[in-house]
């Protein structure tokens, strides 16, 4: 199973949170990043995500792999749309398994974290007044 993935698909969080089950875990988190309706004060009506698909799936692998090594969980996994979406669509979605949840937590945060630093995924925003703008993960990360 691959730990981390692209698609144009729309993402089922239940789905994917269930691959993850295991009797040894006691906590299950997902954490779902989801279009919403603005950035910056500014309005926004939809997103384009748009990856360098060859590096953001050796990242992507690379950074929930970490995850595994670095934290006591059971499993990991991270989902990232491309192409268009509309407010409330799963952008992302990371689904960790692990006995407890303070490192169901902590691997969550670290993934979702160094996906938006790491992998090359930009976005470019719709705003109601008909702009796009183009912006890259990493920066969107600073503006948090």
């Amino acid at each position: 199973m691959m730990n981390f993935r692209l698609t144009v698909d729309p993402i089922e969080a239940s789905a994917l949170a269930e691959a993850l089950r295991d009797p040894r875990s006691g906590a299950s988190l997902t954490f779902e990043g989801r279009v919403r309706n603005s950035s910056d004060g500014r309005t926004v009506l939809a997103l384009d995500y748009e990856a360098y698909a060859p590096l953001a799936q050796k990242e992507g692998e690379k950074i929930v792999a970490e995850a595994l090594g670095r934290f006591q969980i059971d499993g990991a996994l991270c989902v990232h749309r491309t192409g268009s979406l509309v407010l409330g669509d799963i952008a992302v979605l990371v689904a960790v398994a692990s006995a407890h949840r303070d490192a169901a937590f902590d691997a969550c945060r670290y993934i979702i974290d160094e996906v938006k630093e790491r992998v090359p995924i930009w976005k470019r925003e719709h705003y109601a007044d008909g702009a796009t703008e183009w912006v890259n993960c990493a920066v969107a990360r600073e503006k948090k």
